[in-house]
């Protein structure tokens, strides 16, 4: 296991170096699922799938496509996944609370310097005196969902700045092209997006960007989970997982960690990398590198931030009164998860 004091470099060597393939030699592998999105946020499964590092660690790992935040948490309480990946929502941790998922590792996390998600502004509403978050009083922001990420996300960054929430009408409208219809049409005076399809709203039909929200107020924004049964029952492939998972993430982070001034620096690895991750998520590598999020090269977890979000949607009454983090966060698979509540 890696320890703290190394640098990302070190990690990715130490753990590259872990005789993982004995573990396997001579043995059927193991197989198992895994529920998730096509992006670029699942980097480490695609890289260490396509390095080989699944194998190696003794597991037969397939890939679940979907198209909502929504889906792979259902896919793992159904049985029809055996390990998830996704942004958490006020639906997942009511899934969790009843008992349905435990998180076991770290997915992608809102940092300052890499910019993932823009709350952005019509050129109406600039022209107007939009000018910055504490003028979103007032004014309609579209999302896609109740209890998503950028509904999340829209609520820290407001609550940092003094705002009451209650006086920014949250428009759902459900998809990013019913967002991006809103937009262009007028009927919002914002919107907060990807980063990618911002570039693409931007391009089409103008706006301005006030913040990026991993500069504002920096968060856990995914993780990866499993269900306890599993852990029960099947504790060593769940270990298989995270071994072959940890190695595609100091990849990751080796390749795509390193920023200056806001921008990526390339790091070891990024062009294998990065044509690893166009292929899987089919877009193209300029794209691809304008949205990478931050992603733990041990995949430990912000673990206060969890309990932090899990209070902010009680009191908006999306998750149920008695939720409790400490029944569903699992530290015990990857070591030196951050900021543990005492």
């Amino acid at each position: 296991m890696v320890q703290d004091r190394l640098t990302r470099r070190a990690a990715l060597g130490a753990m590259a170096a872990v005789p993982l393939a004995s573990v396997a030699r001579g043995q059927d592998l193991a197989k198992a699922s895994i529920a998730l999105l096509r992006l670029s946020s699942s980097g480490p499964v695609f890289i260490a799938l396509e390095k080989g590092w699944f194998k190696e660690a003794g597991l037969d790992l397939t890939v679940k496509d979907f198209t909502a935040a929504t889906q792979p948490p259902l896919a793992v309480v159904s049985g029809d996944a055996d390990f998830g990946m996704t942004a958490f929502t006020a639906g997942f941790y009511n899934l969790a609370a009843k008992g349905g998922l435990k998180v076991i590792a770290a997915q992608s996390a809102e940092k300052a310097g890499y910019p993932l998600v823009a709350i952005t502004v019509t050129n109406a509403a600039w022209e107007s005196g939009v000018r910055s978050i504490k003028d979103l009083a007032g004014k309609r922001i579209a999302m896609t969902t109740a209890g998503s990420s950028m509904h999340y996300s829209i609520e820290v960054v407001a609550r940092k700045h003094g705002i009451d929430t209650k006086t920014i009408t949250m428009v759902p409208l459900n998809s990013l092209p019913n967002m991006a219809a809103a937009f262009k049409g007028g009927t919002v005076d914002g919107a907060i997006w990807p980063v990618t399809t911002w570039r693409q709203v931007e391009a089409e039909a103008g706006g301005h960007l006030l913040a990026w929200v991993g500069d504002e107020a920096p968060w856990q924004l995914g993780g990866v989970f499993t269900s306890p049964k599993t852990i029960a029952e099947r504790r060593p492939l769940v270990e298989k997982f995270i071994a072959g998972y940890q190695r595609g993430a100091a990849a990751y982070n080796e390749a795509f960690g390193k920023r200056e001034n806001g921008k990526l620096v390339p790091g070891p690895g990024y062009d294998e990398m990065l044509a690893i991750l166009a292929a899987a998520v089919k877009q193209t590598p300029a794209l691809v590198s304008a949205g990478l999020p931050f992603i733990d090269p041990e995949g430990r977890l912000d673990v206060g931030d969890i309990y932090r979000q899990v209070e902010l949607w009680k009191g908006q009454g999306q998750v149920a009164r008695d939720a409790d983090p400490r029944t569903f966060v699992d530290l015990t698979f990857v070591k030196g998860h951050l900021n543990v509540p005492g």
